[in-house]
This record gives structure tokens, C-alpha cells and sequence, in this order.
């Protein structure tokens, strides 16, 4: 049996420098995890810098500055803990984004995605999407999310 992991999650955080705010989310929700994970749209190269004081895994958004889209891919595969996890920022309406970002990894057994600032944490057709939403809000509550790995991927949506 493999150790489980705790991993924090954030996605469209659309910042070019780190603010008091970011600061506060990483002391107060993500001290203890085994890894970071954002899903793009950090923005600027200053807040990648940041967050890489952590384990971070992270990819390139629609849009991130071009040293960011320089320094990311647009989309990676991690395995973690047994399973395999497919991280990517998506793309185009919210309408089907699951359905176009599951095109990308058939195999995964996870996909944590971002783009459409709409928190999303469940099973569908075998595999778990979770998008832990928009960190900055942008009309929403902001939220950022923690996945736990063990016998099974689960999630947990945080609001900010």
C-alpha cells in the first residue's frame, strides 16, 4: 500500500506579483501538503517563483505572461501515490470542458483542470475531475481546493 498524499490545489489566480492575500492562503491552507498543484493562470512569473517554495506542479493558462507560458507546459501527467493524474488549464465556453480536457488523458484516473472559475469535485465516466475554481473570485466566492490520495482520489472544495 502506498502512503497517501495531501495535495493543494489552486487555479486562476490571475496575479503578476504575490499579494498579503496569497501569502495568507498558502500559511493557513497549505503548510502541511505533500505537493501543490496550480492549474493555470498564475499570471506572473513572480507568484510561480513563490508558490516553487513549496513541491509544486504547475501549467501554463491562457493566460499567464510569456515567461510564465515559456517556463510551463500546457498540460502534464503526474503518478502519485498509484494513480495516474492528469493536470491541464482548458480552454474555450465551460460547456464541455470536461468532455474536451478528458480527450487529453483517457488513461488518467484524476484530471484537475481550471479556465472556467467553477468549482467542480466528482466522478464521471470512471475518471475524477477537479477544478478547485478561481482563488481570485472574479464574481465568485474565491475558492481553492486539497485532494487526498489514499484508497481512492478524493476532494474537498475550500471557500476563501
Amino acid at each position: 500500500m502506498l502512503e497517501a498524499m495531501k495535495i493543494g490545489v489552486l487555479s486562476d489566480t490571475h496575479l503578476t506579483q504575490v499579494t498579503p492575500a496569497l501569502g495568507k492562503i498558502i500559511r493557513d491552507y497549505f503548510q502541511d501538503v505533500d505537493l501543490l498543484i496550480h492549474a493555470g493562470d498564475m499570471v506572473g512569473i513572480a507568484v510561480y517563483r513563490f508558490l516553487a517554495a513549496l513541491p509544486l506542479e504547475a501549467v501554463q493558462g491562457n493566460m499567464d505572461e510569456f515567461p510564465l507560458r515559456e517556463a510551463l507546459p500546457p498540460k502534464k501527467t503526474l503518478h502519485l501515490a498509484g494513480f495516474q493524474i492528469g493536470i491541464m488549464h482548458g480552454w474555450g465556453s465551460p460547456l464541455g470542458l470536461e468532455e474536451r480536457i478528458r480527450r487529453e488523458f483517457p488513461e488518467a484516473d484524476a484530471i484537475v483542470y481550471g479556465h472556467s472559475h467553477i468549482p467542480a469535485n466528482h466522478w464521471s465516466g470512471g475518471q475524477f475531475f477537479f477544478n478547485p475554481g478561481s482563488t481570485s473570485g472574479y464574481g465568485r466566492r474565491p475558492t481553492i481546493g486539497c485532494l487526498r490520495l489514499a484508497a481512492e482520489v478524493t476532494g474537498e472544495i475550500i471557500e476563501l
